[in-house]
């Protein structure tokens, strides 16, 4: 059974930087396609689940959300079965529970914006951003 343990949260000022990392186990997590996703505070877990970036098994495309794009950087290391999210410039609206989640079977992204398109999910690690 696949498991994902997000890490690296904390508390950061606006216009600091965090580096989240998800580890990957129980799968082959150099076919995996690989995505963050993030929710708000107030916000049920299921509910407004909002896309932040992904990457395919090659570590090679990537794709992000318009609202952190020039901002955040995810990427992968297939030798640590770990993939990283490098956010820059955080702003306060930046705050959330950061999830990674993980599709074993498609190698590409297509869909991969729609929670619905990833199969494992990890607990989340919280960001908060103050002002």
């Amino acid at each position: 059974q696949v498991q994902l343990v997000e890490s690296g949260g904390g508390l950061v000022q606006a216009g600091g930087s965090l580096r989240l990392s998800c580890a990957f186990s129980g799968g082959t997590f150099s076919s995996s396609t690989m995505g963050w996703f993030r929710q708000a505070p107030g916000k049920e877990r299921g509910k407004e689940r909002e896309f932040v970036a992904a990457v395919e098994w090659s570590g090679i495309t990537t794709y992000y959300a318009d609202s952190v794009k020039g901002r955040f950087t995810i990427s992968r290391d297939n030798t640590k079965n770990t993939v990283y999210l490098q956010m820059n410039s955080l702003k306060p609206e930046d705050t959330a529970v950061y999830s990674c989640a993980a599709d074993a079977h498609k190698l590409q992204l297509l869909g991969a914006t729609n929670p619905t398109f990833y199969e494992y999910w990890g607990q989340g690690t919280q960001v908060t951003v103050s002002s």
